[in-house]
């Protein structure tokens, strides 16, 4: 996943894509011509490394196949309307990045993808990367996006405390560490889309659910409304601690400040060790990671996120299936190592392969590494996001995410001071009505 620059996908653009897709499903049906040697690619991730791993890769292929490969790269948030404007226009990408679950579902049930299950069948793939549809896999992913949270191990030892495994603790530490120009943690708590995937992690450890397993409601249900309270309330003594402008801090900001040794604490993915190592190389061994924790640390959390390809219906599917085939079966690695902490491998096989653990920055950092893959195989690790809740891959908390009415919960407790209960209910009646409209 590249980083947003503000608040993610838009409402209205992520409603417009919707209509969209619909819209094509009349007007374009793939022709039947002569295949062409070509395949076009859509790319969302557009740091230079990862774009020259594409380009590469592609002439690489076409030195050896003759068929030609082009790579459009554009942001993350423009993608699926780029991607749904070609299908409409009857000229579709070929192969495109997807980051979220409901453009899988939204594509795949409009029927413009090509089921990838003889790729992905060969290999074992970590907890939930694959997002099924029934039996039918969409989608190859090539990386998790696992947030957990950074904490500077050297204050740490210095204050003699000790990596916290409940609430109490992490709230404790972050005010110990608090002055003398440093804050004790940084939170994203406004309506965006970096405050969904790293500021819900102590909610969905704690048991919380925004669905039960019949699609009901469940964020104000039962125990879950103390639990949603008691997180809320969390949120709010960590508020207190964190620089000003916590209420705007997306993506970039929250990297950036613990990069730049203003904060104790921080959650994001592998990204902050890439972006220490780049700007921040002092700091670059003063670090550590924990999972989220539930309140009395009976259960050890990380926030669920990741990316792939997906392979669309068009004149050019079959080329585009074989060019996907050889690349991720020759240049998979290559591609990880443009994003060497970032891009956490989603197929298994790839921890054990000497080439993939050879790049200097997964030396370094083995034992984050090795952290990271527990993450994956602890089956005490819960794993989950909010537009993944639920029994299974759905559109409806995929809306609730991209509504930002969990964030919006966070700013109702945390800038309006709102009682925690109450911003559980707010929250759980427009999630009652976005469902049922």
């Amino acid at each position: 996943m590249t980083e947003k620059t503000g608040d993610g996908l838009s409402r209205r653009k992520f409603l417009a894509s919707v209509g969209a897709v619909g819209a094509a499903s009349v007007l374009y049906t793939p022709a039947v011509h002569a295949r062409a040697k070509s395949v076009r690619m859509l790319n969302n991730e557009t740091s230079i490394d990862t774009i020259r791993a594409l380009r590469v890769a592609a002439a690489e292929y076409e030195r050896a196949t003759g068929v030609s490969v082009s790579v459009d790269s554009a942001p993350l948030e423009d993608t699926f309307t780029k991607l749904t404007t070609s299908i409409r226009a009857g000229k579709p990408f070929d192969i495109a990045t997807v980051p979220f679950a409901a453009h899988i579902l939204l594509l795949s049930g409009e029927g413009h993808l090509v089921p990838l299950n003889a790729l992905t069948d060969k290999y074992k793939w970590g907890p939930k990367s694959l997002m099924e549809i029934g039996d039918t896999t969409y989608f190859y992913p090539y990386d998790y996006n696992l947030a957990w949270i950074y904490y500077r191990k050297d204050l740490y030892e210095a204050k003699g405390l000790k990596v916290p495994t409940v609430w109490s603790e992490l709230s404790a530490n972050a005010s110990a560490l608090q002055g003398d120009g440093m804050f004790g943690a940084l939170f994203p708590v406004g309506a965006n889309a970096a405050a969904n995937w790293l500021s819900t992690g102590f909610m969905f450890a704690d048991g919380v659910n925004i669905f039960d397993d019949k699609w009901n409601v469940a964020l104000d249900a039962g125990d879950n409304l103390d639990k949603t309270g008691a997180y809320l309330d969390l949120m709010a003594d960590l508020y207190k601690l964190m620089p000003a402008g916590a209420n705007q801090a997306s993506y970039s900001e929250t990297i950036s400040n613990f990069v730049a040794g203003k904060v104790a604490h921080a959650p994001y993915s592998g990204r902050i060790i890439e972006a220490l190592e780049r700007n921040a190389p002092d700091l670059a061994s003063k670090f550590g990671i924990f999972p989220y924790m539930a309140s009395a640390g009976t259960t050890e959390m990380v926030s669920m996120a990741n990316d792939g390809w997906v392979v669309t219906k068009s004149e050019n599917s079959e080329e585009a299936l074989k060019f996907l085939e050889w690349f991720t079966e020759n240049q998979y690695i290559n591609y990880l190592h443009s994003a060497p902490m970032h891009f956490q491998p989603a197929r298994m096989d790839v921890y054990d392969d000497p080439r993939w653990l050879a790049h200097p920055m997964i030396e370094k950092h083995a034992g984050i590494v090795s952290e990271m893959k527990r993450f994956l195989t602890d089956p005490s690790v819960k794993m989950t996001g909010v537009d993944t809740d639920g029994p299974h891959l759905d559109m409806r908390p995929a809306k609730v995410f991209e509504r930002f009415i969990i964030p919006e919960m966070l700013e109702n407790r945390c800038l309006k001071n709102m009682p925690g209960e109450e911003c559980a209910k707010v929250a759980a009646d427009k999630i009652r009505k976005l469902i049922a409209s």
